[in-house]
């Protein structure tokens, strides 16, 4: 779904392989997918940003065709310091030394540790229909829990969510599209496709698994002990006006005890920005990271 100037290729990493499409002109943008999608979720908008900026998408380690690493007892293989420090080797041999970010979902909450880890790395960044890791376990009530349902089913041990998504892993990934996106969403089919192709595989729904055990766990552990630190180069927050997060939370002052220079909206649409609203998301993003 990325034609012309892309070019895809697998990038090592001390951790893992990333499986990665990039191309375009201008500066650098990294574009980071949540779950349980691929790098294909930004196919909509990337032809476009390309005419404006060199574009770099990689599946997140644990997703669509990056490696699998066997996860450690603590989680930390999965903590979103990992997959940030994956993000930062990537772009390092790609030869960036400094460039854009945008993240969505999990995509967001690397971004967020990416902006606290290697400050000096990140011009600008914006994350999409999220609030911050600890906010959001830490301010956990019955609507949280109830809205956010899969966060505590994700984390239970014994391969339990994996035993039980694996049995209709099609039908689990098209519930997820379907109860977060907004009232007139609409997917690409093949988009949609290659999802299933990827979320179907065994060792996908477990590393996607431990991605979340890993944020109840050690990636809470890491954000309790740079509590102090705040995002300092300028962040956009995005959000779907008719998803959860802008129900439970007023998201823009969430991200202002994070960050030092805040700007964001909401956009009229569910959880899936790019995908519900790509004209809008990419005017967000091309007059933020002009």
């Amino acid at each position: 779904m990325f034609s012309g100037d892309f070019k895809k290729e697998k990038i090592q990493t001390s951790g893992a392989l990333i499986n990665v499409v990039h191309g375009g002109r201008g500066k650098p943008l990294l574009l980071l997918h949540g779950y349980p999608q691929t790098h294909i979720m930004w196919h909509k908008i990337a032809p476009e940003l390309a005419d404006e900026f060199y574009l770099v998408i990689p599946d997140l380690r644990g997703y669509g065709d990056s490696t699998k690493p066997e996860s450690t007892p603590d989680f930390s293989t999965y903590s979103k310091r990992e997959m940030a420090k994956d993000s930062v080797e990537m772009m390092s041999e790609l030869g960036f030394d400094e460039y854009l970010v945008a993240g969505h979902d999990r995509g967001g909450r690397v971004t967020h540790r990416m902006a606290l880890d290697h400050p000096y790395k990140i011009i600008k960044a914006c994350v999409m229909d999220i609030a911050p890791t600890h906010t959001m376990y830490t301010t956990t009530d019955k609507s949280f829990a109830t809205g956010y349902y899969h966060w505590f089913f994700l984390i239970q041990p014994d391969n339990l969510p994996e035993t039980l998504i694996v049995n209709n892993s099609e039908y689990y990934l098209k519930e997820k599209l379907k109860r977060w996106s907004g009232s007139k969403a609409e997917f690409d089919e093949e988009a949609v496709r290659e999802y299933v192709r990827c979320f179907s595989q065994p060792e996908t729904i477990h590393s996607t698994c431990n991605d979340y055990r890993a944020s109840a766990t050690i990636d809470i552990e890491h954000d309790e002990r740079d509590f102090d630190k705040r995002i300092e180069c300028p962040l956009l927050v995005l959000w779907g006006s008719q998803g959860f997060v802008h129900r439970r939370y007023n998201v823009l002052e969430t991200w202002k005890a994070k960050a030092t220079k805040v700007t964001g909206k909401p956009i009229d649409c569910g959880h899936f920005l790019p995908e519900e609203r790509p004209v809008e998301v990419l005017n967000e993003l091309r007059n933020f990271f002009r």
